[in-house]
C-alpha cells in the first residue's frame, strides 16, 4: 500500500493542517533535531485525536550524520515525562539490546575505533581479553532483568493523541 504521500519539510514545522493524520511513524529522527520537543509537538498537532504516534530513537549512539547529531539519550523517563505533558498517552514502551548487549557491541567496535581514532592497534592479548568479556557478557544478557534502564541500543514508543 502506498499513500502517495511525500513531504519534504522542517519536521518542527509540517505544512499540512491540523488533525489530518491518523498515525505518524518517526523513526530514528529526533536525535537528529535540533529541538526535539518542538518535533513532537508538532507531531501531535498533526494526528487527529486517539491518533497513533510510533517513535524509535536511539537510547545511546555514537555520533552519526554529523554535524546533524544533537542528542543522544532517550530514555524511557523522557517519554514519560514529554509525551504526557505534550498531550499524549503512553501504550507502550520498549528497548531494543540492554546494557550487557550494548557493551558487547562496543568491545566489537574497540579495535577499529582503536586504530582509527588513535592510531593504536589492540595486542593479540588484548584481542583475547575482549573475546572472554564477550562470553561474560553474553552471559550476562542471558540472565538479564532490567539493565535495559540503565542503557539500551534504543526505544520503540507507541503513544496516543489524548488531549488537543
Amino acid at each position: 500500500y502506498q499513500s502517495g504521500l511525500n513531504i519534504i519539510s522542517d519536521i518542527c514545522d509540517i505544512p499540512e493542517p491540523d488533525e489530518s493524520f491518523d498515525a505518524v511513524l518517526c523513526t530514528e529522527v529526533l536525535e537528529h533535531v535540533p529541538n526535539p520537543i518542538d518535533a513532537l509537538k508538532e507531531l501531535h498537532r498533526l494526528l487527529k485525536i486517539n491518533g497513533d504516534l510510533v517513535l524509535t530513537t536511539p537510547f545511546s549512539s555514537l555520533t552519526h550524520y554529523a554535524p546533524y547529531y544533537y542528542h543522544t539519550g532517550f530514555s524511557q523517563y523522557f517519554y514519560e515525562y514529554w509525551l504526557n505533558k505534550i498531550g499524549f498517552r503512553i501504550l507502550e514502551i520498549g528497548y531494543n539490546g540492554n546494557y550487557f548487549e550494548w557493551l558487547a557491541q562496543e568491545l566489537r567496535r574497540l579495535p577499529s575505533i582503536a586504530e582509527s581514532q588513535s592510531n593504536a592497534k589492540v595486542s593479540w592479548i588484548g584481542k583475547k581479553a575482549i573475546q572472554i568479556l564477550l562470553i561474560f557478557l553474553g552471559r550476562c544478557s542471558e540472565n538479564n532483568t532490567r539493565s535495559e534502564n540503565l542503557l539500551s541500543f534504543g526505544l520503540h514508543v507507541h503513544a496516543k493523541k489524548v488531549i488537543s
